[in-house]
């Protein structure tokens, strides 16, 4: 099991401790927020645009491919009904030029994967729980 230890800053802000990595996140500041870091929903799409760029990354590598031009750009909306969540997302990757043609489809296949959009098809088991923490948010 990981830990990841979420702890309140100042209004919308907070602050995401993940194996010594620090991720601030915060709202916009038009929705109330001081927009000193991204929101949860955005690290959400992030997450599964981070995982494709990975996984298309260690397929190239493994077939001696070079990265140079590899990336990748997501956009996302949100359902218009309740309950409010993310309700599509695009993700687009740009491969390098030498990337043969014939490798494609493999390629998709492999970013298509990934272990976000893995953990998106068949959705985790998620509890929510109250625990006091002491000292409150306490972690690394």
């Amino acid at each position: 099991m990981s830990d990841i230890f979420v702890r309140h800053e100042q209004g919308d802000r907070f602050t995401i401790s993940v194996r010594g990595h620090h991720i601030t996140i915060d709202q916009p500041a038009e929705d109330g927020g001081g927009d000193m870091g991204p929101t949860p929903s955005e690290l959400f799409v992030a997450s599964l645009a981070g995982c494709v760029g990975f996984f298309a990354e260690r397929f190239l590598v493994r077939h001696d491919i070079p990265t140079e031009g590899l990336g990748v750009h997501a956009t996302y909306t949100y359902a218009k009904d309740a309950p409010s969540r993310v309700a599509s997302i695009d993700v687009q990757l740009a491969i390098p030029d030498g990337l043969p043609e014939s490798k494609i489809p493999t390629l998709m296949r492999v970013v298509d994967r990934c272990t976000v959009h893995n953990s998106l098809r068949q959705a985790p088991h998620v509890r929510i729980s109250t625990k006091l923490l002491s000292p409150v948010g306490s972690g690394p």
